[in-house]
């Protein structure tokens, strides 16, 4: 019933039919004040310069929009042109309060459920340091200490107060361009503007998605993102069911066996922000391997942001 109920409120929010507009257009009214309190917020903010450069990976819309991959290929980018680099995020779903490090001088010092998935994630797939934070100046602060040349800042676009270069990042079509609750935008949806870039899945940068099967692999597809569905166009045939929970979840190694046993599945198929979290339970687990692409011009705008002097 839990699942039934978060996939209705995702249609709702991001791909509605007909019958949903009435349920949208009530909430029109709460939208509105949502969206504008967060509007006048922005309006009169006054950013702090934390004297280093920060880049903020964002969105507007709630959810997945390839946040993490586009981070890491950001990290490596800029690692192998000698920066040290340090990657911030709040750490959603985690099961700690406060400043958590993650990974320090290449060396990975928490477990999956302190930090969550995201920050897992880029630190088993980076060098950088990783640090998660509620508090994105102390956490911002935290890796000026450890001594690096650049934050990435994940999620940052709603963080006004901080001095940053603005990425937002947008799916390949935006169905329903309303704010919360009656839609799936965190603000308006003209407050693109104020992004210093703005990057269209399928234009700016693309996903390459790999799976290793074998003929005789039954797959259980088990998830944990925001919109599983956008998982679909690149799922092998041999998926025989799926097990999906809210974006950032944690799992139980016993439903998922029972979910196995249900459909006849030998194997667990799961993205990469699952796999940590699941490989504690040691069971079989193909990863979907996701590369994103960016395009050299849109890293190299980046950069001159990166190398520009300070006034």
């Amino acid at each position: 019933m839990q699942e039934t109920i978060y996939r209705y409120i995702e249609r709702v929010l991001f791909s509605p039919k007909k019958i949903d507009y009435p349920l949208i257009f009530s909430l029109l009214p709460l939208a509105f004040l949502y969206g504008g309190a967060l509007y006048l917020r922005r309006l009169f903010a006054k950013p702090k310069d934390f004297g280093v450069k920060i880049v903020s990976i964002g969105n507007l819309v709630i959810g997945g929009s390839g946040k993490t991959p586009f981070a890491i290929e950001l990290i490596n980018y800029f690692e192998a042109k000698g920066l040290k680099v340090g990657y911030l995020s709040r750490g959603y779903k985690r099961e700690s309060k406060g400043l958590v490090a993650v990974k320090e001088g290449g060396e990975i010092v928490c477990d999956v459920r302190r930090c969550g998935d995201e920050a897992m994630v880029v630190a088993k797939e980076c060098g950088c340091e990783v640090v998660v934070s509620e508090d994105r100046g102390e956490g911002i602060e935290y890796l000026k200490r450890r001594g690096v040349d650049l934050v990435i800042l994940d999620d940052g676009f709603s963080k006004v107060n901080i001095k940053k270069f603005d990425i937002l990042l947008e799916p390949y079509e935006i169905k329903n361009r309303f704010p919360l609750p009656a839609g799936g935008l965190r603000e308006f949806y003209f407050t693109k503007k104020y992004a210093n870039l703005v990057l269209k899945e399928g234009r700016d940068f693309k996903r390459e998605v790999r799976v290793e099967s074998r003929d005789k692999d039954r797959f259980l597809l088990v998830t944990a993102i925001s919109k599983p569905q956008r998982l679909k166009r690149y799922l092998p045939s041999n998926v025989v069911g799926s097990y999906y929970l809210s974006d950032h979840s944690f799992f139980d190694k016993e439903i998922i066996e029972k979910k196995m046993k249900e459909v006849g599945a030998n194997r667990i198929l799961s993205t990469s922000k699952d796999f940590v979290k699941l490989e504690e339970f040691k069971l079989d687990i193909e990863v979907l391997e996701l590369k994103l692409h960016i395009n050299l011009e849109i890293l190299r705008e980046i950069e001159r942001f990166v190398d520009e002097k300070e006034d």
